[in-house]
């Protein structure tokens, strides 16, 4: 997503059983590598988390600073998730984190043990004993779904971290010491800069108990996280950096000593420290919950999801949860196929994360405290991303889920000032990253495939409400004059092909729910593509507001040239609420099919990615950049021509070369999970080309058979004959025996239970 471009995210190879166990032994975890991406652009993590927790406990490698010299640092674009797989160091323990985003924020409460002398500092990667950093070797590290564990190197400490939903767990064997510290630090941040931190603070309960609250300034303007933290061992001293500049007033704090001992402090930029004595091999564990409300739900999640100081066993359910969801699907395949898909699983269960504490209390967008009755709390949403296949796969998968996320969403609408459903929110925040209104398509998608209970009526008119925002983004003159120009609005083809997406996706809905004025209204908004079609080039291209077409136009320019990651090349083919009406007024058969073969075919010059921060060469096929989020559904084009057996070709060329389960493992980010959705759906032979559907489009399977367990207790099986690498060519499917005379698959088919059957060979049958 976004943000800029290059998706590649790091991939630890674990120190995990790697036999060729079948799905059936359930044991699927074994698969499971919880870093897929490069060791370059590292915007995953591989730290310990339950499914869709709050809580992300993870590594960070460096402290690369937003700003430097007052521009923006490029440096800390490899540092979305805090942790880069290239890096030696580690300067300490976060408790949340985004996984795969290309910008990024949290990074809140890090912990750091050390040994020897207090340092505050976290030094610097060429000389980590210039701080509390210490060297750490990928030889040590094991990574496994809600567990990590490091030797640090140079304070001879090995580091254990688990979790629940709410609560991180840490467990340090320290060696003998009678100068073990623990350190908090609370300036740290992910995207951090000097004025981040709006304030800290802190309040020592007792000798084992730490209450406080973080509020910071970023991605999301007004965020606010409250903590207890947890120790198995009193300290015996502690206390305090305050690294903030003077204040103007400081009031009369001054009467007392408050570095050393003193139970309490606040400031914008704090570190604390935790004094101990320390046998050979004795442990210190820390366990440390979070809230978005108050410390006192801090502390009460603590004890309702971790009661105990027995760390296996938290680490085991945690473990547990995993299985469950993994279980949800269990396929045959090679060994890389299901090392490949048991990860995208993985990475789609993460986000978007709970919000809300154990009692269901959560902060709203307008910064008040609410309770969610019935139902679960999310943030996270990165829905410019993940309305494409994420969503599409849980109104499968996960159907209970995403339901709550819609309330969720509708939360947001009915606490946001501006009425709208979110666009990228988190943390009771509005980011208002990316462009469209894409919480219309996840809902529509749910709405139209009888997959949410919810009030039909209050969606369709948040929806409404959202489209017609006039103030958003370039919406007013889309509305006025049926595209948004580029001289009033940046990126503005990509808006308005957006836009049309989504006014479908209304249309769609207001007709399931027998609203024929607002499928008039919106059916008609979505044919506004047209108006930004070109037809003396063949591309999609901007618009002035006089009515004509930007005269400097070159169909492979991303900069400032009307699209948003993308180029006219590639964003013409985004019309996938009609892909048969695009084809035809694009020449049809005769000029589209090479038009798109064009698109794999064509050597993209460098000097068209060589600006931006997240594409590289090996992220590209041809001018098609996978890692680009718009080009998702287009290898399914072929569908829609006299030759969809390019898309089955495609398809498996797309899997085969863009997901490794390497350290270079994923051709971008993963984007809150996109990126594996489109590989687990892709895998299993459909892809959902336009959400608000009820039809998916078929491709061509990379496994051997998949059993999908569905949650109103039925089963859906695919199974593939003659399969393999070489035979990637359909040349029958079947749906409970009954021949498939098209290209398509209906949700029912999969929601009812039954059998998918795909006939494959090593030639393109092409009758």
């Amino acid at each position: 997503m976004l943000y800029l471009t290059r998706k590649l995210l790091p991939l630890v190879c674990l120190s995990l059983s790697a036999s060729p166990a079948l799905a059936q032994d359930k044991n699927l975890i074994q698969y499971v590598r919880p870093m897929t991406g490069t060791d370059r652009m590292g915007h995953t993590y591989p730290g310990a988390t339950v499914p869709f927790g709050m809580v992300q406990l993870s590594p960070e490698t460096d402290t690369q600073s937003y700003e430097l010299n007052g521009k923006y640092n490029k440096d800390v674009y490899k540092y979305c998730a805090g942790y880069q797989y290239g890096d030696n160091t580690i300067v300490g323990f976060t408790h949340t984190h985004f996984s795969g985003t290309g910008h990024s924020d949290l990074g809140d409460f890090l912990i750091m043990p050390t040994t020897g002398k207090l340092q505050l500092n976290p030094g610097t990667a060429d000389k980590p004993e210039s701080g509390y950093r210490t060297r750490f070797s990928h030889n040590t590290e094991v990574a496994e779904p809600n567990y990590y564990k490091v030797k640090m190197e140079d304070h001879n400490i090995l580091a254990e971290l688990t979790t629940t939903t709410r609560v991180g767990f840490h467990q340090y064997t320290f060696p003998k010491s009678d100068s073990a510290h623990i350190i908090l630090d609370l300036m740290y941040g992910i995207y951090n800069y000097p004025d981040k931190n709006v304030w800290t603070y802190l309040q020592i309960v007792n000798d084992t108990l730490i209450t406080g609250y973080r509020q910071t300034t970023g991605w999301a303007r007004t965020r606010t996280l409250y903590f207890a933290m947890v120790l198995s061992k009193p300290f015996t001293s502690y206390g305090y950096q305050n690294n903030s500049k003077k204040e103007v007033y400081g009031g009369f704090w001054r009467k007392f000593k408050q570095e050393e001992n003193f139970p309490e402090i606040a400031g914008r930029q704090i570190r604390a420290y935790f004094n101990f004595s320390t046998k050979e091999d004795e442990r210190i564990k820390i366990k440390f919950a979070i809230s978005p409300v108050s410390t006192a739900n801090a502390l009460d999640n603590l004890h309702k999801e971790a009661p105990g100081w027995i760390f296996n066993e938290v680490k085991r359910e945690g473990q547990r949860l995993w299985e469950k969801e993994l279980e949800k699907i269990e396929i045959k395949a090679p060994q890389e196929t299901m090392e490949n898909f048991y990860t995208a699983m993985y990475h789609t269960f993460i986000n978007p994360t709970v919000y809300m504490d154990a009692d269901g209390s959560f902060r709203g967008l307008d910064q008040q405290d609410y309770k969610a009755k019935g139902w679960t709390n999310y943030t996270t949403f990165s829905l410019w991303d993940t309305y494409r296949a994420l969503h599409p796969f849980f109104n499968i998968i996960q159907p209970k889920r995403n339901g709550d996320m819609i309330q969720s969403m509708e939360a947001h609408y009915d606490e946001s000032v501006h009425k709208m459903l979110p666009v990228w929110s988190n943390s009771a925040n509005e980011n208002w990253c990316m462009i469209g209104y894409h919480g219309v398509s996840v809902i529509a998608d749910a709405i139209v495939k009888g997959n949410a209970d919810m009030d039909g009526k209050r969606a369709l008119d948040a929806c409404v409400t959202t489209a017609r925002h006039r103030s958003y983004d370039g919406l007013g003159y889309y509305m006025d004059m049926g595209y948004v120009p580029e001289d009033k609005n940046g990126s503005s083809v990509s808006k308005t092909l957006e836009y049309a997406y989504d006014d479908w996706c209304i249309a769609q809905m207001a007709k399931k729910l027998d609203r024929n004025d607002i499928y008039l209204e919106f059916i008609a908004r979505a044919q506004n593509y047209k108006h930004v079609y070109d037809s003396t080039t063949g591309y999609m291209r901007p618009r002035m507001s006089d009515g004509s077409f930007k005269k400097e136009f070159d169909v492979l320019n991303t900069d400032e040239a009307g699209f948003i990651e993308g180029n006219a090349w590639n964003y013409s083919l985004y019309v996938p609420h009609a892909p048969a009406e695009m084809i035809k007024m694009m020449g049809g058969n005769r000029r589209f099919v090479p038009h798109l073969d064009s698109l794999f075919n064509f050597e993209l010059p460098d000097k068209y990615f060589a600006a931006t921060e997240d594409i590289t060469r090996d992220g590209i096929i041809g001018n098609y950049v996978h890692g680009n989020e718009p080009s998702h559904h287009v290898a399914y084009l072929y569908n829609w021509t006299d030759q969809p057996w390019k898309t089955q070709e495609r398809v498996r060329m797309i899997l085969k070369r863009m997901y490794h389960p390497t350290p270079s493992g994923l051709s971008g980010n993963d984007d809150c999970g996109q990126m594996s959705a489109w590989y687990i759906l892709s895998a299993m032979g459909f892809y959902p080309v336009a959400p608000g559907s009820v039809k998916y489009s078929l491709g061509s399977p990379a496994i051997d058979e998949a059993s999908l367990h569905l949650e109103n207790s039925k089963t859906f099986t695919i199974k593939t004959k003659n399969q393999s690498a070489k035979n990637v060519y359909v040349q029958k499917v079947t749906i409970n025996g009954k021949e498939v005379t098209d290209h398509f698959l209906n949700h029912d088919d999969i929601m009812n239970g039954g059998e998918l059957v795909f006939y494959m060979g090593s030639s393109p049958k092409k009758k």
